[in-house]
């Protein structure tokens, strides 16, 4: 390779886990059931939450003190035949964690596909051809199993349906087993049949692969890079009547990867291999879309996000996207770096009710709707705790004159209007406009006697005689005042925005 990919960084041999390690891992492993909050310790506490990847897929929040990341592994956010969506509640962690496979992709419909793969599976068939669907052990075998099980039946059809024995069985075995882990479909069917039950599908034996006539064959891995699939792979590639459908994600430098590029010779073994099979891709990966990312951090909220398991190009797109929509900060550090991330930690405070029916009431004066800053005073009381107290509250406790502050700021027109009631008129309109967009509870007024407007009673835009727009708020409306602000900078010679 001329060019190293920055994403990944090389790792010394030495720094490799051994057997051991993982040995010494196993031993340390604890059951953990869905949905349970385990606490480790006094601040340390687990709860794990279901990722609807394969079986048994977890998303990890970990909670130390007022910190906490949550941490996907793979996850998927659209529910399939055989497992339900990701669910995860709001959570609202410091750090997100989530992986990025498809960073950049949205999926087509998954009826589409589904029909699409169907077509060309039974067009294989007609023709007396044999097709090879390299899949990985767990979750898309069992998920294209069902798929083609059900449609065998409804249209019975002979040819045979076989997946490979080893990994692929013993999964199938375990989907069996846990059926509440499953698709509502499957969960709701169970007493009648066991859809992992196949009718169809039987166990491939090596010796079948020469055989004549049609024939499915499900086989791992699933990015043809070694074991039965490649098996498989080089003695029916010659064939122009058979097909190989790559129906996921496929690594560079492997040979699903190679033939889904067009590659017409692969080399196997040190043979060459020409490829006069039929290649389709159709992706039935279960990893999160662009959508389903995005759709994961709008419901946890999270205060930063850190993407991993992706591809730079495809991460970068995507971190720009979350900072743009969120505005919140998003990381993407290569393999072997460390990323700093300054947390903000959350204090406990105390607020009367007395305090918090003050506000509410000061909240609702104006019908408002959009949320809003509370701003107070936090005082340290003598038994050591924080307590928020409305502002005049304190002063008058304490003995102090509460100082009020006002801000005022001026925008240039830089157009002649035909005259200043005319002016006025139109930015009245403007605001009305644009403010009630931003927020509809807004109250307006507006005095022709000097030229002003008034939006909740406070904030006031006075068009001056140099043909300038003042306005005025006060600290407590900061939010509308500079909002207002942005608005009168945006009108043009018609009084648009």
């Amino acid at each position: 390779m001329d060019k190293m990919d920055k994403r990944v960084k090389p790792i010394d041999p030495e720094k490799f886990f051994t057997s051991q390690n993982i040995k010494d891992c196993i031993k340390k492993v604890k059951v953990i059931g869905l949905h349970q909050t385990v606490r480790v310790d006094d601040e340390l506490q687990i709860k794990a939450y279901y990722a609807g990847h394969v079986l048994g897929a977890c998303m990890f929040l970990i909670t130390v003190g007022s910190d906490s990341v949550l941490y996907t592994g793979d996850y998927n956010m659209t529910a399939d035949r055989h497992l339900g969506a990701a669910w995860v509640d709001k959570c609202r962690p410091t750090v997100l964690i989530t992986e990025t496979t498809y960073a950049t992709t949205i999926r087509d419909s998954k009826r589409a596909r589904e029909q699409d793969f169907l077509k060309k599976v039974h067009e294989v068939v007609d023709r007396n051809g044999k097709t090879l669907i390299p899949v990985f052990a767990l979750g898309r075998a069992q998920e294209l199993c069902i798929l083609l099980e059900s449609y065998w039946d409804r249209m019975n059809i002979k040819a045979p349906i076989y997946f490979s024995l080893g990994l692929v069985e013993k999964a199938n075995h375990y989907y069996k087993l846990f059926i509440p882990w499953t698709s509502q479909k499957i969960k709701s069917t169970f007493v009648e049949r066991n859809l992992f039950e196949f009718k169809y599908i039987k166990p491939f034996d090596r010796s079948f692969i020469d055989n004549p006539g049609p024939m499915v064959v499900f086989a791992s891995p699933g990015m043809l890079h070694a074991g039965q699939s490649l098996n498989i792979f080089k003695n029916w590639a010659h064939d122009p009547n058979n097909m190989v459908i790559m129906p996921g994600y496929c690594v560079a430098g492997t040979i699903g990867h190679q033939i889904l590029n067009n590659a017409k010779q692969v080399t196997i073994d040190g043979k060459r291999i020409n490829v006069n099979i039929k290649v389709e891709y159709m992706s039935f990966s279960a990893h999160a879309d662009a959508k389903g990312i995005m759709q994961l951090i709008s419901n946890t909220e999270p205060k930063n996000v850190l993407l991993v398991h992706g591809e730079n190009d495809k991460m970068n797109f995507l971190k720009r996207q979350i900072e743009k929509e969120f505005k919140i900060n998003c990381f993407k550090p290569a393999n072997g770096e460390t990323e700093a991330i300054e947390t903000f930690p959350d204090m406990n405070v105390l607020m009367s009710t007395n305090t918090y029916s003050q506000e509410c009431l000061e909240y609702s004066k104006f019908g408002a709707r959009k949320p809003r800053i509370f701003r107070g005073t936090v005082c340290l009381r003598e038994e050591g705790c924080l307590e928020l107290l409305n502002s005049k509250q304190f002063a008058e406790e304490n003995g102090l004159k509460a100082h009020k502050i006002r801000f005022t700021s001026s925008v240039a027109l830089s157009e002649d209007f035909e005259s200043l009631s005319n002016l006025e008129n139109q930015v009245f309109e403007v605001l009305k406009t644009a403010m009630d967009e931003y927020d509809s509870s807004i109250v307006f007024s507006k005095s022709s006697l000097d030229r002003s407007i008034t939006l909740n009673g406070q904030l006031v835009v006075k068009v001056s005689s140099l043909r300038e727009l003042i306005v005025s708020w006060p600290f407590e409306m900061d939010e509308l005042g500079q909002e207002v602000v942005r608005v009168l900078n945006t009108i043009d010679e018609d009084g648009t925005i």
